[in-house]
């Protein structure tokens, strides 16, 4: 079983407080890499804190897809309000997609949600521990059969619901745009020198892709 985040035994589904390891993770960045000895400090008192379930977590991130963060934000407020605050499958489920279309959801992606729903239908699927129990490898395939799940969907997912401590979502362009601000002047970054960067922060390189995220935009780091 990989490392993730606490989960209450009472609700299986919601998944509690920072990673176990997130202190230990802290104090190795700090002493590893330059730029997070100065970033870990200003955000310090903050860290990662999944809340929600594994279909919650994953539409929301679905819904973000390709999207700025003040879009995503909205459209997922929308869907909230629609569904309330716990999310789950049957509920998703009764709107048909135009319904989700009249949210401002693109066609395709409310094709992506009902294809979330029928996944989800089994009920393994929606708790909590079945995930945890599931190497990183395992889960990517996994949610990789749903349409409109891609790499960056999963490794979103193995990160802000299973607290995975050593992703690295070089397909992100927030996590890119951040490396190059802090490390590059500014200057364009390639995933071969975002991959060269980042090997000082192996194993917690999910730690300090949140910390540069935080540091570029609060929003980026809400799932």
């Amino acid at each position: 079983m990989a490392a993730g985040i606490a989960v209450d035994a009472q609700r299986p589904e919601q998944t509690l407080a920072q990673p176990a390891y997130w202190s230990q993770a802290c104090e190795s960045l700090v002493q590893r890499d330059r730029i997070l000895r100065r970033l870990i400090p200003v955000y310090g008192h903050e860290s990662m804190q999944a809340s929600h379930g594994p279909f919650q977590t994953l539409i929301r991130i679905i819904v973000g897809q390709q999207i700025s963060l003040k879009l995503g934000r909205t459209l997922w407020a929308r869907l909230v309000q629609a569904c309330g605050n716990d999310m789950q499958p049957d509920c998703v489920g009764r709107f048909s997609q135009a319904d989700l279309r009249a949210l401002g959801l693109s066609l395709r992606k409310a094709q992506y949600l009902h294809d979330a729903v029928v996944f989800f239908g089994e009920s393994e699927r929606l708790d909590a521990a079945w995930w945890h129990n599931q190497e990183d490898a395992a889960v990517v395939s996994q949610l990789c059969e749903i349409r409109g799940v891609g790499r960056w969907t999963a490794e979103m997912f193995l990160i802000f619901f299973l607290g995975r401590p050593d992703v690295l979502p070089l397909d992100d362009t927030a996590l890119l745009k951040a490396i190059s601000h802090h490390y590059f002047s500014g200057e364009p970054v390639s995933r071969f020198e975002a991959r060269e960067v980042s090997q000082a922060w192996a194993p917690w390189r999910t730690v300090a892709s949140w910390y540069l995220w935080r540091s570029m935009d609060a929003a980026a780091v809400e799932y």
